[in-house]
């Protein structure tokens, strides 16, 4: 199990040099690869959620409702 209460999958997938070198440069001291894999999906899912948010702000017609 990992830290983040999962199995551990030993998976490989390629990537390209510059790839790899970005993912090396944004990993912090002592972080896993996992772990970086783990908070940039967090990150992503965020993301999408909150243009999402925007967009249905954008494009929807709203009703207030009484207290």
């Amino acid at each position: 199990m990992n830290k983040y209460g999962n199995m551990t999958a030993t998976k490989r997938i390629p990537v390209s040099e510059p790839v790899w070198t970005s993912l090396s440069d944004m990993k912090k001291p002592g972080q896993t690869y996992d772990g970086l894999l783990y908070e940039i999906i967090e990150h992503e899912k965020e993301r999408r959620f909150m243009a999402e948010m925007a967009a249905i702000e954008a494009e929807g017609d709203f009703m207030e409702f009484a207290p």
